[in-house]
């Protein structure tokens, strides 16, 4: 079939690769005129594993391809994903602007007589598909004849292409039949259950989703606190919880806390949602505070072994929101270092895929040593902290890089590390949750 995907971050870029992947004629569209022209040259703009080569693979094979153009967009596919961003405001909404504005270049761009799917595939508050019909129908044609869906996207940064190319499930909001058996068709080749619900519903599902999941890793960093004051092992703890089907394992890795593009903005527009339709949604704004909570009670333990953090040097092994990405939106690691160096610390920092990013957001601070070697973070540092769970930091040369250090201090604030073995090798291990 032939898509078109309007908007090429995140969302749109791995959505599209995996459409034409599967054989699908696929358009991207982006108003970033610099943007297309890169990935016309093969340039992927953010790091994702395994999607340069799909995206290279398919523009090779003719199944992909980029545009500026909305009305070649438009006039290319028959069903249209909208992927544009859908930012926080201040008091935790969603900013709507991009969808509107891609919705109503949409309708100038419809053809009497063309049908066309408009698809919601941008996370967006529930009655979100109500305003975008309202806003087609008010700027197109007499004569236009389209359908609105939504079609939340459930992808996990690093490892989005499988979450596409093998989803769990794959959810379909229309109230049309027409649009949904062209929706069908498009996901045929996934072979992934499939749930026909409201647009509204569909809407929800995304938001509770992942509210849900924040909701588990709040919750075990919370038991956390629990395993410290009593002795008991978080990880002892959560595979026991975890063994239960019920439950289930997964988001239950006590750490820093959840960071990134998707649940701190989610889980604020969930609950602007909710105090809008008046049924206030305690539990998770009370799921935000121990998240908020998890960086100063990490903080504490740091100041408690060292006293005073003014004039040391600290060293952090990752900077990303979380391993296998280069994104370091929200990223609990990257406040970390800001709330470092605002005790006057210094820091020699690294990241696998983030460095660039961070230095953008860090800045060029004097007292910010930016390392392209893990191994160059020990040099002469007070302690090392482990701010993201990038597999490979687990494989380092623990037992040399002790030497390297003024003190052998390690905190650990993903629970990555062989605490056992650290400490056989002479290291002060802190990690969480852990005796």
């Amino acid at each position: 079939m032939k898509l078109t995907l309007i908007g090429t971050g995140y969302v749109g870029l791995v959505t599209g690769a995996c459409f034409a992947e599967v054989g699908h004629n696929v358009l991207c569209v982006d108003n970033n005129k610099d943007k297309v022209a890169q990935l016309k040259a093969g340039k992927i703009p953010i790091f994702e594993p395994g999607l340069e080569d799909l995206v290279k693979n398919n523009v090779a094979a003719g199944r992909l391809a980029f545009t500026d153009s909305t009305a070649e967009g438009v006039a290319h596919g028959e069903v249209i994903f909208i992927a544009v961003p859908t930012p926080p405001q201040p008091d935790g909404s969603v900013d709507l602007t991009y969808i509107e504005a891609v919705a109503r270049e949409i309708a100038q761009q419809l053809q009497p007589g063309q049908y066309r799917v408009i698809v919601d595939k941008s996370t967006v508050p529930v009655k979100t598909g109500e305003k975008v019909t309202e806003t087609i129908n008010r700027y197109s044609a007499e004569g236009c004849i389209f359908d609105v869906v939504s079609n939340p996207e459930f992808l996990r940064e690093g490892c989005a292409i499988a979450d596409l190319m093998q989803p769990d499930r794959i959810v379909i909001g229309s109230r049309s039949q027409r649009a949904t058996d062209l929706m069908k068709a498009i996901y045929e080749p996934f072979h992934a259950p499939t749930y026909i619900t409201d647009i509204n519903s569909a809407e929800l599902i995304k938001h509770a989703a992942n509210s849900f999941l924040a909701l588990k890793i709040s919750y075990i960093n919370a038991v956390a606190a629990i395993c410290e004051a009593s002795g008991a092992n978080v990880d002892e703890v959560a595979d026991g919880m975890g063994a239960d089907k019920r439950i289930g394992r997964a988001f239950l890795n006590a750490g820093l806390g959840y960071g990134g593009s998707c649940f701190p903005k989610d889980i604020k527009a969930f609950i602007h949602i909710a105090d809008e339709l008046g049924t206030p949604f305690h539990l998770l704004k009370e799921v935000e505070k121990i998240n908020a909570g998890q960086l100063d009670r990490f903080l504490q333990k740091i100041k408690n072994k060292l006293w005073v953090l003014k004039n040391k040097t600290f060293g952090v092994l990752g900077l990303a929101f979380k391993g296998d990405t280069d994104d370091v939106r929200s990223s609990v690691a990257i406040e970390l270092c800001r709330r470092l160096l605002a005790e006057g610390a210094s820091l020699r920092v690294t990241d696998p895929q983030a460095l660039e990013k961070a230095q953008t957001e860090l800045g060029h601070d004097p007292r910010i040593t930016y390392c392209a070697n893990p191994e160059e973070v020990f040099d002469r540092v007070e302690a090392v902290i482990l701010a993201t769970e990038w597999k490979q930091f687990r494989n380092l040369p623990w037992k040399q890089l002790k030497d390297k250090m003024i003190a052998p201090l390690i905190f650990d604030g993903r629970n990555l590390l062989d605490h056992h073995s650290l400490r056989e090798m002479g290291y002060d291990y802190t990690g969480i949750g852990r005796p």
